[in-house]
């Protein structure tokens, strides 16, 4: 039998003093103590997780610096497990009575009472502090980043590399973000864990116009872990591209709709996949019971060519994380191998309700959301074919170089912009379209994806789900998709 820390009627009188400035070792008696209160209310699961957080971001639109927005954030979030029922409540009180407060109003919610007076309260064995902050050197990470001046200074450089690249321009906006966040899990499964995050991100957007011609084209590039990432930004060379794509753009001739083999350009081509597939291997679609792979492990549900995977170890990959949300450490997570169906993304919660293994997916925007099961960086893998083997197996079709906005229904239906394309013919790459729209169901284009190239590329993007906003890697080489509607004029 564990040992006693104290008496339920001694909780009102604990003073403790964790470290107020970071998360640490200090942290670990106040903690256990809840987690203990909580078991001795007769839950079977409790999660405490802290976060604080060092937001900014900087906005240049022509030559003016016209927008920048700071935001700081302290906050922390229990879940409560009972039988099949669960709760989540959050605060922004990290004091000891705060998070004693949450933890009493989330287990009132599932009609547990607080132990009596004269209850013993069992101590909660937490693990030897995980420390991925401490021991990855991460500490420095928000003193090196760039100042707010040297912001201002080259996003006005990279807008002014549009001005010079581009002709017939109405706009051009350069945005960069740096989010700096520490966390910390304690469970009652003895999970104590610490670490802290870097994500920062830049990009262009170019509106061109000339009479009732317009064109606009837009990149972003993503990193975790660099303080040195806006300073070596190649703004000149990605002005280039935007600059080049937007001008083949503003006089494309629009697409006629029909069914066309394509050719899906590699970096991020791959959020179609993200969008149509990969949240269907989510286990929370599981529980929704709203994903057409519910019960399809270990059968067949893509072409023999195509193999995909969910990891979050890529080197500085926009979803790198050394942990989940949960405190579970990273790793590799293969989907699909060979057109089989390998593994579903899970979470704490997927886990214990699908019987899934958790796979460190458990993810969530900030303290104020309990985790759920997220992609992290998911791409196709890289194929046997050439790229001009893909291109050669086209007489006529539509190449998509830049994808745009889209949406995607519950079961997988989707549609997606594409903001630069071009026709195929006989193999070759001849005239810039414009106005095409890709539009399919994921069980269906899967089957369809019969060719991927050796050229993986990875691209950051933004993934919305039941768990707030994440930062996500989408990827895959250059694709071919045998047949696909495509939506025009």
């Amino acid at each position: 039998m564990p040992p006693t820390l104290l008496i339920s009627r001694e909780l009102p009188t604990l003073q403790y003093s964790p470290t107020c400035d970071r998360f640490d070792g200090t942290w670990e008696k106040p903690l256990s103590t809840l987690l203990g209160l909580g078991r001795a209310a007769g839950a079977d699961f409790i999660e405490f997780f802290l976060e604080r957080t060092n937001y900014i971001s900087c906005l240049a639109e022509d030559d003016l610096i016209t927008s920048i927005s700071p935001r700081l954030s302290t906050g922390a979030g229990v879940r409560i497990f009972k039988g099949s029922g669960d709760c989540y409540v959050s605060t922004n009180d990290l004091s000891f009575s705060g998070l004693r407060s949450a933890l009493e109003k989330g287990l009132s919610i599932l009609g547990l009472n607080l132990p009596t007076p004269n209850a013993y309260i069992p101590e909660t064995n937490l693990e030897i502090f995980r420390d991925y902050a401490g021991t990855k050197g991460k500490e420095v990470w928000l003193s090196q980043c760039s100042s707010m001046q040297e912001m201002g200074d080259i996003l006005l450089a990279a807008n002014h590399q549009l001005s010079l690249k581009a002709n017939h321009v109405q706009s051009r906006r350069t945005i960069y973000f740096r989010d700096w966040q520490e966390v910390m899990v304690a469970a009652s499964d003895g999970t104590f864990a610490r670490d802290i995050r870097l994500t920062q991100s830049v990009g262009y957007n170019l509106l061109c116009a000339d009479g009732e011609h317009r064109s606009s084209i837009g990149k972003r590039v993503g990193d975790t872990s660099d303080p040195n990432f806006l300073r070596g930004w190649q703004y000149q060379s990605d002005a280039e591209r935007v600059a080049e794509s937007a001008g083949k753009m503003l006089y494309a001739d629009y697409v006629e709709s029909g069914n066309y083999p394509i050719i899906m350009a590699n970096e991020f081509g791959g959020v179609i996949f993200h969008e149509a597939c990969g949240h269907l291997l989510e286990t929370t679609q599981i529980e929704r019971q709203s994903t057409p792979f519910i019960d399809k492990k270990g059968e067949k549900i893509a072409h023999e060519n195509l193999t995909a995977w969910d990891e979050g170890l890529s080197d500085k990959a926009f979803g790198t994380i050394d942990m989940d949300d949960e405190g579970m450490p990273t790793q590799r997570t293969l989907l699909i191998e060979n057109g089989i169906l390998k593994n579903f993304l899970a979470d704490r919660t997927g886990s214990m309700r699908t019987g899934h293994p958790r796979t460190g997916s458990g993810r969530r925007q900030n303290y104020t959301y309990a985790a759920a099961s997220r992609m992290r960086n998911t791409y196709i893998a890289p194929g046997a074919y050439s790229l001009d083997d893909l291109f050669a197996s086209v007489d006529k079709g539509i190449y998509c170089k830049n994808m745009g906005g889209g949406s995607v229904g519950a079961t997988g239906e989707f549609n997606f912009g594409v903001s630069e394309a071009y026709l195929i013919e006989n193999g070759k790459i001849t005239k810039p379209l414009k106005g095409a729209t890709l539009i399919g169901e994921a069980k269906e284009i899967m089957n369809k994806i019969s060719m991927s190239s050796q050229d993986l590329g990875l691209a950051a993007g933004f993934c919305g789900s039941v768990s707030g906003s994440v930062y996500v890697t989408v990827g895959q080489p250059h694709i071919k998709v045998d047949s696909i509607t495509v939506g025009g004029r």
